[in-house]
């Protein structure tokens, strides 16, 4: 079996994930475990099967195909999944996609020739290749060896990032071949990181700061990214203890990520219970509060 990572998702025509238009893609695996994961299937390194209830039609071919019997419309989840040895039958047959398969093994050239027909939109509009997850950074010889391809095609590569990774390692496969790194930080106190995010942030704030220190000498560019979810990172101590961090390693720019609960959804149905519950967006108020923490810094 080939030692390629999981990609759970190909994207196009991103207007969100950096500038211009983009193509993202999506590695599954992640070393954290955020209580407020916007791609919770992204989160296991293996293939994981999702079941959408709004697609399904009550057709009980996925229950009849189950010789598990791991299928039941009543439960919350559907999936047993402690039955369910991922045959896939189910997905295979489902008409309507209500129940999928989520990961696959893609080859890096076979990626690179998809995208190389999304270069005439790239070039128009200033935008590229994003890498995103989970987190690409947990594999990173498959991870440098895209990337080099994309290269060589003239193709801009942008990573997201959640920081938590080897820097010698990175420096060597992933650092010459990005033209931007947009890094994320939750936290500054590594207890509550390790408490909501599932590892201590130590190792993050330093790869942060040697990444900046080299942005600032004009290296690769480093937008950071606050993630606003109320309650965690969305607090006074938290967002004061950012505005310090940031300002102390001189950081110009940084992006706020309103808090999206669509995740809540995705929860359901690759059968993961959540331990944080916020059903409803900020409001202008609460959002307002968060960005008078930044006054000092261009938002973009």
């Amino acid at each position: 079996m080939s030692d390629d990572p999981l990609i759970f998702e190909i994207k196009r025509n991103s207007l969100d994930d950096g500038p211009g238009i983009r193509t993202v893609i999506f590695f599954k695996g992640c070393p954290l475990s955020c209580a407020w994961c916007q791609n919770p299937e992204g989160r296991r390194p293996r293939v994981d099967i999702s079941f959408e209830r709004s697609k399904c039609i009550g057709c009980k071919t996925c229950i009849k195909t189950c010789r598990k019997s791991a299928l039941d419309r009543h439960p919350v989840y559907f999936i047993e999944r402690e039955k369910c040895d991922l045959c896939f039958e189910c997905a295979d047959n489902c008409p309507t996609g209500a129940l999928a398969r989520v990961g696959r093994q893609i080859p890096v050239q076979e990626i690179v020739d998809s995208v190389v027909r999304d270069i005439p939109f790239f070039n128009t509009s200033g935008g590229g290749v994003t890498l995103s997850g989970g987190e690409a950074t947990l594999f990173m010889p498959y991870a440098s060896n895209l990337l080099q391809a994309l290269k060589l095609q003239g193709v801009n590569t942008l990573l997201e990032t959640c920081g938590f990774f080897d820097f010698n390692t990175f420096d060597e496969l992933l650092y010459p071949w990005l033209d931007a790194i947009y890094f994320d930080l939750k936290f500054i106190d590594s207890g509550y990181h390790k408490q909501y995010c599932g590892v201590p942030n130590e190792l993050i704030l330093s790869n942060f700061e040697k990444l900046y220190a080299r942005a600032l000498k004009g290296g690769v560019p480093v937008l950071p990214r606050v993630p606003l979810v109320p309650r965690l990172t969305a607090v006074k101590p938290n967002l004061r203890a950012l505005a310090a961090f940031l300002k102390k390693n001189r950081v110009k720019q940084i992006s706020l990520l309103e808090y999206n609960p669509l995740w809540q959804d995705k929860m359901i149905m690759i059968g993961m219970p959540s331990v944080y519950e916020k059903s409803d967006w900020m409001t202008e108020k609460e959002v307002k509060l968060c960005k008078s923490f930044f006054k000092r810094f261009e938002l973009v």
